[in-house]
Formats: structure tokens, sequence, C-alpha cells
């Protein structure tokens, strides 16, 4: 027979257990939300100065990012993938906007008849003072012409000053995440054209640029195919959580976000990892991910896949355990959602999206809850 003090004791461990799991299920599950940003955004800027449009990637300038460029903390930047003449994997241009909605450039490559860059929705800053941006060009704005491209890293006054390509683990960056500890880095890309995760570690040296310690592949299998609505589809955004260990994919073709477990530390290829979220009702073709503060996931639908023609350009709220939570449309206009990005600062989360359709860039702030 089993003493009361110890039956006690055991019934008094499973209640904190069961506490415990639950408040962890409350935190995931949590249902407020995010989206849908209310009311007038606080900044609606065009990203057309150069010429270029399409825009895709967003980012913000971190706090701590040096001083005396191009750039300040809280600033947005914006990549294009259309050049002037409208072709899709030609635009050439990293735009800077203010917290008060002024807009100047970072970067602009060669006008035509260059050859443009085609810059994707990888786009992401160091806090040391750096820009990394992904680009898959094109000469015709069509998949006949797509190469794999290249990671591009600029300096706080928007010059380049490092190029990392590899066709086998870089094969068209079509997003990016960063876990930045300062001196060093990482990167995780995802390749459109291989259907692959490759992760980055970085080495930022004081006074000096970055240099690439090492590449590997993390997660593969995602299915890849050509879009005459975004030249190719196949995995896109990616989101780490905050202790490294679940790198979320958001993965356009496949309909679906997966996870993969040990994302900083592992040395082997996870596949595709874990399903968390499949949903036809709400998923159309994810694109850009991102991890709010609140710990929900917001992704982009940019309708190439299981399209709705009732329900177009959603940027869509979930939890990381897959239940939909919100979602916020930013045009009427099939396709116009694409890159995102998600801030908190002070007692407000910023969340800024670009309209491919008008190519602008709106940000909300809303009050935590």
């Amino acid at each position: 027979m089993v003493p009361p003090a110890v039956r006690f004791k055991s019934l008094l461990v499973s209640l904190i257990v069961l506490g415990v799991c639950a408040v962890a299920l409350a935190k995931d599950d949590d249902h407020r939300n995010v989206l849908p940003p209310p009311g007038t955004p606080i900044i609606s800027a065009a990203t057309t100065m150069t010429g270029d449009s399409n825009p895709y990637g967003v980012a913000f300038v971190p706090d701590g990012f040096p001083t005396g460029g191009l750039l300040a903390p809280g600033d947005l930047v914006v990549s294009n993938f259309n050049g002037p003449s409208g072709f899709q994997g030609t635009g050439s241009s990293i735009l800077r906007i203010t917290q008060a909605g002024a807009v100047s450039i970072f970067f602009q490559g060669p006008p035509p008849p260059a050859p443009g860059i085609g810059l994707t929705t990888a786009l992401g800053v160091l806090k040391k003072g750096f820009v990394i941006a992904g680009a898959v060009p094109t000469t015709d704005g069509t998949c006949a012409t797509v190469t794999a491209g290249e990671l591009l890293i600029f300096d706080r006054n928007g010059n380049i000053v490092a190029n990392p390509s590899d066709s086998n683990l870089l094969d068209g960056p079509w997003d990016l995440t960063i876990r930045d500890r300062g001196d060093h880095a990482q990167v995780f890309v995802s390749n459109v054209l291989s259907g692959t995760v490759t992760r980055l570690n970085l080495m930022i040296p004081s006074g000096g640029n970055p240099v690439v310690e090492s590449e590997t592949q993390i997660a593969s299998g995602y299915k890849t195919d050509c879009s005459d609505a975004a030249v190719v589809v196949g995995p896109t955004g990616l989101a780490l959580d905050h202790d490294g260990d679940s790198l979320f994919v958001a993965s356009t073709d496949d309909n679906a976000i997966f996870v993969v477990r040990d994302a900083v530390n592992r040395k082997t290829d996870g596949g595709k990892g874990r399903l968390v979220y499949r949903d036809d009702a709400h998923l159309h073709g994810p694109l850009a991910l991102a991890l709010a503060p609140n710990g929900h996931l917001i992704t982009a639908n940019g309708d190439a896949v299981n399209e709705d023609d009732s329900h177009v350009s959603y940027y869509v709220e979930f939890t990381r355990n897959g239940h939909f939570v919100s979602w916020f449309q930013i045009d009427t206009v099939i396709g116009s959602a694409f890159g995102l990005a998600v801030k908190e600062s002070d007692e407000h989360v910023l969340f800024a999206a670009v309209d491919d359709n008008t190519s602008m860039l709106e940000e909300w702030s809303e009050d935590e809850h």
C-alpha cells in the first residue's frame, strides 16, 4: 500500500506537470491575434522610386545597428523583384523606408541594358551593420531563363562586400531568416529551385566583413514548379523559434507549413520535417513567414497554388499547433501579398507587408494584447 504522503506528493507532481503543459499549450494556442491590423496604416510608401516594381522582401533594421550609414534602427528595407521592363527576376533595387515614411535608395544595381538581379523575398539585416539579400535573376521574366542566383551582402552604405554562391547549396535563394549573435550569425535560406533549405554559419570579425564558415543542407523534398504568376514556386518563408530548435518552412507548392527540428545544430538533412499546418480553406500558396511576438505564425498567400477567387491576397495568422486564428486582406487583386515583417516595439507590435499589385509597403501599429 502506498503511504498517503507519497500519494499526495505524486499527485502534486502530476498536477504541476499538467499545469505546465496547460500553460505551454495555452501560450501556443492563444487565439488573441496580431492580424488584422486595425485602421489606417501608419506608413504607406511606394517602392517604385528607381523604376523597379513588384516588392518582395521586407525587413526591419534591428536595434543596435551602427550609425553613420544609409540605415538607422527602426527603418524598413524593401527589395524589388521586377525591373523597369516589368519582367520578373530583373529588379535591382533595395529601398530604405523610415518610420516617418520617407523613402530613399539603399542599393541600386546598374541600369538597363545591364542584366537585372531579381531580388527576392530573401532579405535580412545583421546587427553588426550588414544587409543580406537573395537574387534569382531571369532575362525575360520566365522560368525558362531563371538561374541559380546568389546571396548579396551589403555594408551599411549599400556596397556589396560579399556574394556567396553555390549551385548545390544556394539554388534559387527565395527567402531567409537570421539567428543573429553579433559576431556570429546563422542564415537559413530556402532554395526555390532545388526545394531545399541551407544553413550558413557566418563569422563577422570586428571591423571586417562577414565570412562564410560553413554551409549545411538541413531540409529537402519540398515541391517546386514553374509558375506564370511567380516564375517559380517552392519553399519560401522561414521562421525560427526563439530557442533556435524549430525552423518553420512555408512550402508554397505543397500548400503547407512544416517544421524542422534542431535547425541550429543539425548536421544532417531532415527532409521536409513534420507537417504543422495544412488548411485548404485558408492557405493558398503560402509565401513569406514570420513569428509574431504572441507566438503565432503569419504567412502570405500568393494565390499561385490552391487559388480561391473569393479569398485573394490574404495574410494568414495561425498557431504553431496548426490552428487558424485570423486573416487580413491587403488587396482585392489576386497575388498582391508576398513579403512581411513583424517587430515588437515598446508596447506595440509593428506589422509591415508589401502589396505587389500597387507596389506599396504598408505598416500598421497595434497595441499588444
